[in-house]
């Protein structure tokens, strides 16, 4: 399987996770989340979608680089990849905690946890693609930005 097929199965399942997180985001973002005091650096609710849809492309291309190598470093590309699947599991859970399941504390511990998932990842992709690695910094600052936000939320409205 070649460089482009295995970029394009990671988008694929990037989508999806991506897809799968939408269906539970948006019901609550037309009733639930309007209702809640957000701090001023609040972003519109329009760029959420384009930010993620880039942020899932940058994470799948980023995934499919380092799959590429697993002929040549075939236990470090299996590991490399088995946190990249946790934290992408995670990210898809956070949005269950915070818009499903309206819980903006379990979501705060939960982002915690994403973003130093995602930080592990970055570190085992740097290692085997440089790109690869390079591709996970705008992801881990929106995360890091989304903690802060989601940390806001919180406070405001405890």
């Amino acid at each position: 399987m070649n460089k482009y097929i295995k970029i394009a199965i990671a988008l694929l399942v990037c989508l999806a996770v991506g897809y799968s997180a939408s269906t539970v985001t948006r019901p609550s973002v037309e009733t639930w989340y309007p209702t809640l005091i957000k701090p001023i650096f609040n972003p519109p609710n329009w760029i959420f979608m384009p930010m993620w849809t880039l942020l899932y492309i940058l994470m799948a291309v980023a995934a499919g680089l380092v799959w590429d190598k697993i002929k040549e470093q075939n236990d470090a590309v299996k590991k490399a990849l088995l946190f990249f699947i946790i934290q992408l599991t995670l990210n898809a859970i956070w949005s269950y905690l915070f818009f499903g399941l309206k819980n903006p504390l379990l979501a705060l511990i939960e982002i915690a946890l994403l973003w130093l998932m995602i930080y592990e990842t970055y570190l085992k992709f740097i290692k085997i693609n440089k790109t690869a690695g390079y591709l996970l910094i705008p992801y881990m600052a929106w995360v890091a930005f989304a903690a802060v936000l989601n940390a806001s939320i919180w406070w405001l409205n405890k």
